[in-house]
């Protein structure tokens, strides 16, 4: 407790050391070049130390929030699930059985299911997918057809299985690493940009499938020897003809891009933003073959369905990692930006949705501020349908994670239609509010509009009876109010948050009793607390 005190007051007078050495005169003052030096220094020293855990803590927090929406058709999004699985370590298949086990194990515990666990146990469903495991495959329990068939058929020697879907080979397949596999089931492996071998989690050297001939006729013969009768698999063409086939198709759709026939540019992009949802490879080659700059042309065309379309094609695109900056460096962003301020209910959802995606890496979201794009994301927070809502929320938040940023929403008048998102518990938005109040507040221009009686009001309001994630938020919030302003501690005293909060300081989570017992120490010793 005392060294969560500590760290509280020094973050308290990091903004106010800050803005002091901020634009120093420097000739003015007739200082040496080595002072001048020093002092940058220190600057610089003050902006590593700044809060770092709690903003990763509210970047999972807000992920979550994505992926446990049942609105919202992007809740299934590859780049925040794989980024949740890895600040989760839950990114093998071991890991997730495990995981599974153990939510099964707490479910029988308590003699039932609730929505909390069945929340977890869809994610890590969601999990399963990104890996290529096929989701009716359980990771703990005979739920589906071919997993009783498993069951039944317990005999079958260990080396026959799969080791990914744990199921008899009809088709094994040899790896890079030596690991033989079901052809379908490490397909769909590499498929979602993976690159290791599932079993050892080495990566591979390369991603040639060589036919495991002779396992397989061992495990014919002992099909035949058992009476066990194989299951029966689809036929496909070959891989490498559908790769070229579709290779083809996307050349062809990237060309047509820039036809001089409108319905030809409409129904290729139209067919590009399908492909683009499909799987990563898709993504991959649509970039590869410069289906970038034909998309990101089309978002200056005068049609607002293609416009639609093409913004939504890179929002799916932008989900890989290297296109977030090839979508940038292209010039997406400035003209994403003008689709969110003009364009039908639909596009501006999916602009503000893009911006969100392409505001992961930080030198997009000094573009995104620059090219002043936070008043129109403030404006559909306050005016937008309710996906629209949540959809500026979470790219809100990703911006203001930039100091610049958050002057900038600021002044964009961001600070009210939050305070009203928490008080319309219609849109069940409450914690997204709370996450970017929170981010916010570590600004002097944001704690002065903040820190209003009636908000604090609010905040205790919360604390006396919120969910516990909305407690934890509220009470960081009302934590950094308190430590720059004293007399908003009173306020929130006078209010009554002292029981609530010392409840909180012993059954809240681990984040809000730190943060609880910080806010009553420092309350403490302001001598309001007899």
């Amino acid at each position: 407790m005392e060294s969560e005190a500590v760290l509280s007051r020094f973050h308290g007078v990091y903004d106010k050391l800050n803005q002091a050495l901020d634009g120093m005169p420097y000739d003015e003052l007739g200082v040496s070049v080595e002072v001048k030096e020093q002092v940058e220094l220190m600057r610089m020293q003050l902006k590593r130390a700044k809060r770092r855990t709690d903003t990763q803590d509210m970047e999972l927090a807000m992920d979550m929030m994505v992926v446990f929406s049942k609105t919202d058709d992007r809740n299934a999004d590859i780049a925040i699930l794989e980024r949740l699985a890895n600040k989760l370590e839950l990114h093998t298949i071991a890991d997730l059985k495990a995981e599974t086990a153990a939510i099964r194990k707490l479910v029988k515990h308590r003699g039932g299911n609730n929505e909390t666990v069945q929340q977890i146990l869809d994610l890590l469903g969601k999990f399963k997918l990104i890996m290529g495991i096929d989701e009716t495959v359980s990771l703990d329990g005979p739920i589906s057809t071919r997993t009783l068939r498993r069951c039944q058929s317990s005999l079958i020697p260990n080396e026959f299985l799969c080791p990914i879907i744990l199921e008899i080979m009809t088709d094994p397949v040899i790896v890079a690493t030596g690991q033989t596999y079901e052809r379908e089931s490490i397909t769909k492996w590499l498929n979602s940009n993976h690159r290791t071998c599932p079993k050892t989690g080495q990566t591979l050297d390369h991603l040639s499938l060589a036919p495991n001939f002779a396992l397989r006729n061992l495990i014919l013969q002992w099909c035949e020897k058992n009476n066990f009768e194989l299951p029966k698999k689809d036929t496909y063409p070959s891989s490498d003809t559908y790769s070229a086939d579709l290779m083809e198709e996307i050349s062809l759709l990237v060309k047509d891009l820039s036809s001089s026939h409108p319905n030809v540019r409409r129904d290729a992009v139209m067919k590009i933003r399908m492909l683009s949802k499909e799987n990563p490879e898709n993504r991959i080659s649509i970039a590869n073959t410069g289906g970038i700059p034909g998309l990101v042309q089309l978002l200056y065309y005068p049609d607002s369905k293609i416009q639609e379309h093409a913004v939504t094609a890179l929002l799916n695109l932008s989900i890989d990692e290297t296109n977030k900056r090839l979508i940038a460096r292209e010039g997406a962003i400035k003209a994403i930006i003008e689709i969110l301020q003009n364009g039908t209910d639909e596009a501006r959802e999916n602009s503000a949705a893009a911006l969100f995606s392409l505001s992961m890496l930080n030198e997009n979201k000094i573009l995104v501020g620059n090219f002043n794009g936070i008043p129109p994301l403030v404006n559909l927070l306050q005016n937008g349908t309710i996906r629209g809502k949540k959809d500026a929320a979470t790219a809100l938040f990703n911006l203001s994670l930039n100091q610049a940023n958050k002057s900038k929403a600021i002044k964009a008048g961001i600070i009210p239609p939050l305070l009203r998102l928490l008080d319309d518990k219609n849109l069940d938005m409450v914690d997204e509010a709370l996450s970017i109040l929170l981010l916010l507040v570590s600004h002097p221009e944001g704690r002065n509009e903040i820190g209003r009686l009636s908000f604090v009001e609010t905040l205790v309001g919360i604390i006396r009876s919120g969910t516990p994630k909305n407690k934890e938020c509220a009470v960081s919030v009302l934590l950094e109010l308190g430590l720059n302003n004293s007399s908003l501690a009173l306020a929130a005293l006078q209010f009554g948050v002292y029981e609530p909060l010392r409840e909180i300081a012993i059954n809240g989570t681990n984040r809000a009793q730190r943060k609880a017992n910080s806010l009553l120490q420092h309350m403490s010793k302001c001598e309001h607390i007899p």
